[in-house]
């Protein structure tokens, strides 16, 4: 018996797999994966912005005292806000007039839409994972503000979050580009520099993210001493090696987005992935869309949010020439 209506059949496939369709996304990227793996997906639900609270001073009250002193009480202004734009991504779904009729049976419009969804999938996980290294002005400023806006090559110049960094110390990142060359013989140096930069008591960085060319140096560096393999990372199928306890993954690879010739340190604990909760990887309202003039039914897969950041201080980027 034929499957009546084939757009049901496409809304209700997205649907049915937007939170698997959202996983694999994330797991398309080794920085989104860690930031899932440590519970910094976080959904929002409205507002013009995504906010991030951030503390960019200490308690001003806080000091010894013996006794009966008297303890001061002055109000402090220690909190604020970071904000993002909400970024909006989709990938339309169509199966033409001439498909449905050469697809009638329910299975095979099935197999069909699921081949095409994948597809779509696939397409908006390396949207995605582009993005992330982004500086968030790809497609005319409607790009996620990735990795290199929040640690960019120059951190004390340029607008972040609505903070300008020029004015706000705090909210510098770190940024070290080498004289020469990285190689096996002085990658290390240069990561123990780095690294030593960015920790603040139990703050320190838990993720470095390396393109080809870092990761070789890297792994080269290693050859004569036993390498321990990041198990955490290893089990998101990313390729790892660990430096003071944090993992050095690999997110370079074929045709992959990483920034050539760079190293991010970074800490996740101050990195969030914001999607809106209606928005994120699922069909647009209303799922069912017909062409004017053409013989074609669409579902379009959606997404919409930011990579947001209440601590770009605690992040930093090491760049071989």
């Amino acid at each position: 018996m034929a499957f009546p209506n084939v757009t049901d059949i496409v809304a209700t496939t997205i649907e049915n797999r937007s939170g698997e369709i959202a996983d694999n996304v994330t797991l398309n990227n080794a920085l989104l994966s860690w930031i899932k793996k440590s519970g910094n997906t976080r959904e929002f639900s409205g507002g013009s912005l995504i906010f991030e609270e951030i503390s960019f001073a200490a308690n001003g009250n806080a000091g010894w005292y013996s006794g009966y002193d008297l303890l001061p009480v002055a109000a402090q202004d220690v909190l604020s806000a970071a904000q993002f734009n909400i970024c909006q991504a989709a990938c339309p779904v169509t199966i033409s007039g001439l498909e449905r009729l050469k697809n009638m049976g329910k299975q095979q419009i099935i197999d069909l839409m699921e081949s095409r969804l994948k597809v779509a999938e696939s397409s908006m996980a390396n949207l995605i994972a582009a993005g992330v290294y982004s500086d968030g002005t790809g497609a005319g400023g409607k790009q996620v503000v990735g990795l290199n806006a929040m640690v960019p090559v120059t951190p004390t110049t340029g607008v972040y979050g609505g903070i300008d960094r020029a004015v706000w110390s705090v909210w510098r990142s770190q940024s070290t580009t080498l004289g020469a060359a990285a190689s096996p013989t002085t990658i290390q140096l240069a990561m123990d520099a780095m690294w030593a930069g960015l920790v603040r008591g139990r703050n320190q960085p838990n993720l470095i993210v390396a393109d080809n060319f870092m990761w070789t140096q890297y792994i080269q560096s290693l050859q004569l001493i036993q390498r321990f393999a990041g198990t955490d990372s290893g089990n998101l199928g990313f390729p790892s090696v660990k430096f003071m306890g944090a993992d050095v993954v690999l997110d370079g690879g074929l045709g992959g987005f990483a920034t050539a010739k760079t190293m991010y340190f970074l800490d996740t604990e101050f990195i969030h992935w914001r999607p809106h909760g209606q928005r994120n990887m699922k069909a647009l309202d209303p799922s069912r869309r017909y062409a004017v003039n053409q013989d074609a039914e669409i579902s379009i897969l959606a997404w919409a949010g930011n990579l947001t950041s209440s601590g770009p201080q605690f992040q930093g980027r090491l760049i071989s020439p």
